[in-house]
């Protein structure tokens, strides 16, 4: 029967990568009914799935995590972009969501958040305006983002003049860097804040810093960085409440930091010792709600350690999957699928074959398969023929990310499978 392939919002249908295309479209809501699963052939490969148990174990881990360590969560949307997503970690306890910029604030109100920050500088009169404009239109938003520069606050203050809004200031955070954004420096930070006091536009509410970037994965020089970056925020947080630079009504103050690779450590900085002036602990961890299958995976074994987490013990679970189908077995140890660079995550190593389906069973991919390679609709999985078997011509092999986040940008839906594979819910995504 025809039916219409028109894209239409709120809807799946042909027009998206890994939808049937023989089936008409449908509202997101009714994918759980179709009976569809990966173990018959009614789906397209290559197509992005979440496993339904570790994506609930995820949120409620995290969450939990953070009601422990007396921090909020404010999980970077910017990993998935997926108002579906976004909605059960609020639901689950997050204090609010983390952006890169106010597109991205915008879909995340839509969403339902209420409390947000963005986790960057503004200096365009555009974004100025479209942030006021978000403010006026979400009655009782919390809200603030990044500033590191008087220049930026130089600009911000003619755009606000510009603009001829006399409404209450915007809240910010002085953001402290090494290798990215941020002041360097304790001295022009604290002069930073001293210029904040009197800003047109602009009321300091506290401090930001992204430690990611310095992280290895071994506990004690990744112990030794924090102990630094605790050392830079409180002499500066200090010096702040000593020169009285917080407003009375800027409290308690906000304190926010990176963490979705060392959270276990960023948590005691961000929420302080008993007895310091009230502060507000964000941890903008954002990829542990589909974790992946390497790259913070390694992070997570050494934070397991420090937890004492007990062998088998399952903490973040991987819940991302991107299942392929074998085309083509060119020359022995040698089987390409097809899925490539535009289908899943490379920017942090190869992804891993985690599953394939013989006898429409699945079953652990063999240890000695990998990928070595990726075109853009091909993956390169490679296996010596003395130590295993490979997959067959037909043969359906999941790839776990080695990192999510770039995953996610590359599908506009997602199939949520449970255990047995069936697909029981879906999700969206909002990049474009």
């Amino acid at each position: 029967m025809d039916h219409d392939d028109t894209p239409r919002p709120g809807w799946l249908g042909p027009w998206l990568k890994g939808f049937p295309a023989l089936q008409p479209p449908l509202p997101l809501a009714e994918v759980g009914r179709r009976g569809w699963t990966l173990r018959d052939a009614g789906l397209p490969m290559p197509l992005a799935v979440v496993r339904q148990q570790a994506l609930a174990h995820n949120i409620a881990w995290m969450q939990d995590f953070a009601n422990q360590h007396g921090v909020q969560l404010a999980p970077h949307g910017k990993t998935t972009m997926s108002p579906q997503l976004f909605r059960r970690q609020l639901d689950a306890g997050a204090w609010g969501l983390t952006f890169a910029n106010v597109h991205q604030l915008r879909l995340g109100l839509a969403a339902g958040a209420r409390r947000a920050l963005i986790a960057n500088q503004l200096v365009g009169a555009a974004e100025l305006a479209e942030l006021l404009d978000l403010r006026r239109r979400h009655a009782g938003l919390e809200l603030a983002f990044f500033v590191d520069s008087q220049a930026q606050l130089d600009r911000l203050a003619a755009h606000w003049a510009g603009l001829g809004d006399s409404e209450a200031r915007v809240d910010v955070l002085i953001e402290l860097g090494t290798s990215r954004c941020g002041l360097r420096e304790h001295g022009p930070a604290l002069a930073l804040a001293r210029s904040l006091k009197t800003h047109p536009a602009l009321r300091l509410r506290g401090i930001g810093f992204y430690e990611g970037l310095q992280v290895v994965g071994e506990t004690e020089p990744d112990r030794a960085l924090m102990q630094q970056w605790q050392a830079r925020v409180e002499a500066l947080l200090a010096d702040i409440e000593a020169e009285g630079l917080l407003d009375d009504d800027a409290h308690p103050l906000w304190l926010s930091g990176g963490g979705s690779a060392l959270f276990d450590l960023v948590a005691p900085v961000l929420a302080g010792k008993p007895g310091q002036a009230r502060r507000l602990g964000l941890l903008r961890s954002g990829c542990y709600v589909c974790h992946d299958h390497e790259h913070y995976g390694r992070y997570m074994r050494a934070m397991d350690e420090r937890l004492g987490t007990p062998l088998g013990t399952p903490s973040l679970q991987p819940a991302l999957e991107v299942w392929t189908q074998v085309l083509s077995c060119s020359e022995p140890g040698l089987a390409l699928l097809n899925a490539g660079r535009r289908d899943v995550s490379f920017d942090q190593g190869w992804p891993l074959p985690v599953w394939h389906l013989r006898d429409d069973q699945r079953v652990a991919a063999p240890a000695g398969w990998r990928v070595t390679g990726l075109n853009d609709q091909h993956a390169y999985l490679r296996w010596d023929p003395a130590e295993c078997d490979g997959p067959a011509v037909g043969e359906r092999v999941a790839l776990g990310p080695s990192h999510p986040c770039t995953t996610f940008d590359k599908w506009a839906w997602m199939a949520i499978v449970d255990e047995d594979d069936r697909v029981v819910d879906a999700i969206t995504t909002q990049f474009a």
